[in-house]
């Protein structure tokens, strides 16, 4: 079926327009058809008589879409869930609950199973962290099932797949607040100063890669008088790292990008400390 080029389609910023030929329950027809520049769900802006799940290989100048008439929820464009203060503000209560039950069993674990949890989600909050086991998103930010999108990997960096769950996230459940937590403590920021200040012989080539993602953000604070007082240089190179996570988030990716500039997308970094159980948002509050 032939389609304009990502480059010709009119339209602007995170939606584009194609001309195409669909065939549908009420035959074959011409359309014009609102599509992502990513490659999600949307749905014909005709009469409803024609319903489709529409896919985009960005390494094409063409595209093909399948009729599905049992799918018109997944097709259609999502609205935000909330707005992204409104989550930060969520977020901040959930911590301040939870950090004030540390020693107990926290009201998530109590919840009961949402009835309607099978069919759907609609996460608030997306979080990207770390895969501490001492840092579950959900437990820190007092959250039943289904209402965070968390990613988690050693030393919360940002590597391809991860951007590709953010923006599917933000694009597919209208989620508008992206939090990159950190935490006291880091293994992986321990690992990265370490390494960097003796290397190891054998290191695994996949360790080597979070290393290496870490290493710039960290590296010139070796070059300070930070290097004399551990403790302290590990607190400013967490803090080093949430920082350039959250900044690959807003600048390496043009839908990120695009959603934050209208569609109200907020990306911030926060650390979470292992000794006082709360959460400090501290990069991307004057954002928004």
């Amino acid at each position: 079926m032939p389609g304009r080029k990502m480059g010709e389609a009119a339209g602007s910023g995170f939606w584009s327009t194609r001309d195409m030929t669909m065939r549908g329950r009420a035959g074959v027809r011409r359309a014009r058809v609102m599509l992502p520049v990513s490659h999600f769900p949307t749905r014909l802006p005709a009469d409803g008589t024609i319903l489709c799940l529409a896919t985009i290989d960005p390494h094409f100048p063409s595209f093909s879409a399948t009729p599905t008439p049992s799918m018109p929820r997944a097709c259609s464009r999502v609205e935000p869930v909330i707005a992204a203060r409104e989550a930060l503000e969520r977020l901040r209560e959930g911590n301040h609950r939870f950090a004030s039950d540390i020693g107990g069993t926290g009201a998530v674990l109590s919840r009961s199973w949402p009835s309607e949890l099978p069919t759907k989600q609609e996460p608030f909050a997306i979080v990207l962290g770390c895969a501490d086991a001492r840092v579950p998103a959900e437990i820190v930010f007092d959250q039943g099932l289904g209402g965070l999108f968390v990613i988690r990997v050693a030393g919360n960096i940002v590597a391809p797949s991860q951007v590709d769950s953010v923006e599917f996230a933000a694009s597919r459940f209208g989620t508008r607040l992206v939090v990159v937590l950190g935490h006291s403590q880091c293994g992986a920021i321990l690992a990265t100063l370490e390494e960097l200040q003796q290397p190891a012989k054998n290191q695994s080539r996949n360790l080597r890669s979070i290393v290496e993602r870490v290493r710039p953000s960290v590296e010139p604070l070796l070059q300070t008088d930070l290097r004399h007082d551990l403790d302290l240089l590990v607190g400013r190179a967490v803090r080093a790292n949430v920082r350039a996570s959250a900044d690959h988030l807003r600048h390496g990716s043009e839908v990120l990008e695009q959603m934050i500039r209208s569609d109200g997308l907020l990306v911030v970094g926060a650390e979470y400390s292992l000794e006082s159980g709360l959460v400090e948002f501290f990069d991307g509050m004057d954002r928004g």
